[in-house]
């Protein structure tokens, strides 16, 4: 069994690709993905993304404002009664993104802090992303007690040490497609390294198809393709990264 811990699905091409959302799942059981975690990046899409997930018990949801996104509308109290839903299990995506707007980085580092002070009062596991904001990220972690409630560095792409000061922060590290990528040896070099017990997958669909899909559309059934190339790295069986992995799916979000 496999879940994939960080996927998109109203993001998916329901016109040209899937035929609805149940579609995008039995495609993902039919790969043994059981499990689903849909990750909010707006207070705006909220909503209509909760209502595609509710009829499926089978999809989680997280609620956030990604840092891409920080100019979207927002309102502590909306976002505050979004998070509270029974069917919310982490707060995010949410963190800092400097390469691609570092002119927003003052917005995105209220924004960050005020999703991680929210996430520690409902003690509610963050999910985060990171891009050339290192020391940053990991200090409003540090500074705003995400120790206390746990998360996961989503989609990693940054170096051992990083990883090594997020895990001492109780965060799991999340893999996706980019480890397949033949251009990622330091990525590989990192996955070798950390143990399976602090490890998920994700697709983080529709983006970062895995290979041998790279340049499609991605979708939860992959997740299983980044399963198997993290236990050739590791030198375990799939069966084993699927079995710990959805172990620690478990741990972190459905504690």
């Amino acid at each position: 069994m496999f879940v994939d811990s960080h996927c998109h699905l109203d993001k998916l091409d329901f016109d040209e690709l899937h035929g609805g959302i149940e579609d995008v799942i039995n495609k993902a059981k039919a790969a043994n993905v059981e499990k689903l975690l849909s990750v909010g990046v707006t207070l705006s899409s909220f909503p209509n993304m909760l209502k595609m997930i509710e009829p499926h018990p089978e999809v989680m949801a997280s609620c956030g404002v990604h840092p891409l996104d920080v100019a979207s509308d927002f309102s502590l109290t909306q976002f505050k009664q979004y998070v509270a839903h029974e069917r919310v299990v982490a707060v995010g995506e949410t963190g800092l993104d400097y390469h691609y707007q570092p002119e927003t980085a003052e917005l995105q580092k209220l924004r960050f802090e005020q999703q991680v002070d929210v996430a520690v009062e409902v003690n509610k596991p963050l999910i985060i992303h990171t891009r050339n904001a290192r020391e940053d990220t990991l200090a409003i972690l540090r500074n705003g007690g995400a120790d206390n409630c746990g998360g996961v560095i989503h989609c990693f792409t940054e170096d051992l040490p990083f990883a090594e000061a997020a895990m001492d922060l109780g965060f799991y590290i999340s893999i996706s497609g980019i480890v397949t990528f033949r251009q990622a040896k330091e990525l590989k070099e990192v996955v070798r390294q950390i143990p399976l017990e602090r490890l998920l997958i994700e697709t983080d669909s529709p983006y970062l198809a895995p290979v041998p899909h790279r340049g499609k559309e991605n979708q939860p059934a992959y997740v299983v393709e980044v399963a198997a190339y993290i236990a050739q790295l590791k030198g375990v069986s799939l069966a084993e990264v699927g079995e710990k992995t959805t172990q620690n799916y478990h741990d972190l979000f459905l504690r």
